[in-house]
């Protein structure tokens, strides 16, 4: 499970703890935690959070590969 870092740095951008993330969100501060910490979260946490936020919400679906991993055509 890799951090969303990228969720953690916007939160606090905004001066917001977890507690009050989650508040603004409507979901529960575990729930908001575990979008933190990397966790498989529902698309519907993750649009309440992106509403709340002020971001786009397939981020929290973004997988990252390296390019050396990647096969040329």
């Amino acid at each position: 499970m890799k951090r969303r870092n990228w969720l953690i740095d916007l939160r606090c951008s905004k001066g917001l703890t977890q507690e009050k993330a989650a508040k603004l969100a409507g979901v529960e501060r575990s729930t908001y935690t575990k979008a933190e910490n990397g966790s498989s979260i529902a698309v519907k946490t993750a649009k309440k959070i992106a509403v709340a936020l002020e971001c786009d919400w397939t981020l929290f679906f973004e997988s990252k590969c390296d390019k050396i991993g990647q096969k040329t055509a």
